[in-house]
């Protein structure tokens, strides 16, 4: 069963990026990328499509223009904007607007037997919360304040953790998503 998992990292005052959508923050932290808790190599070969914001989707464009590197993913990955922006050479880029329930069938449908990963940011992953088609959260917390920036996941939802490891300089939890807090919901 396809399962929508909103993977990332956060400093320890819950901020994706600071105010400028910089992650210098994040780039310069030690971790084991190829085999350790939650790790990314492990994480993304359970994907099988792929949704971002367009700050998000612009950030990797910049990142890709800075480095010389090529399109980071072979999935399907989908941009939701209301704008026109390029694709990168050879990346299966599709870009859609609306709300997030107009999208999913496509991601699942694309995504096949494996999962849906939301890449960026919090309110897009939150939007996934509201329609609950969030199913987990992955999050590895850096050793770092910011201060102000963007925000992890700005939604009041309970979650139940599943799992938690250090890595490199971050600890990392899984949690699965119940939904909105036992407070807010009605009934």
């Amino acid at each position: 069963m396809t399962r929508t998992t909103y993977y990332t990292a956060t400093t320890l005052d819950g901020f994706i990026a600071d105010p400028d959508d910089s992650l210098a923050w994040l780039l310069r932290q030690p971790q084991d990328e190829g085999g350790g808790p939650q790790s990314y190599d492990d994480f993304i070969k359970r994907i099988g499509a792929l949704v971002m914001g367009s700050t998000t989707y612009e950030w990797v464009l910049a990142h890709l223009e800075r480095t010389g590197e090529d399109w980071f993913y072979s999935q399907p990955s989908w941009v939701m904007t209301t704008r026109d922006l390029p694709v990168p050479e050879g990346a299966d880029v599709r870009f859609a607007s609306g709300p997030v329930t107009d999208v999913y069938d496509a991601l699942r449908d694309a995504a096949g037997d494996l999962d849906i990963w939301v890449v960026g940011g919090g309110d897009l992953a939150g939007q996934f919360a509201d329609a609950g088609l969030l199913d987990d959260v992955i999050v590895s917390v850096a050793p770092v304040t910011l201060g102000a920036g963007r925000p992890l996941l700005p939604r009041r939802l309970e979650l139940r953790l599943v799992e938690t490891a250090p890595n490199g300089a971050f600890v990392t939890a899984r949690y699965e998503v119940d939904g909105p807090l036992l407070e807010d919901r009605a009934g």
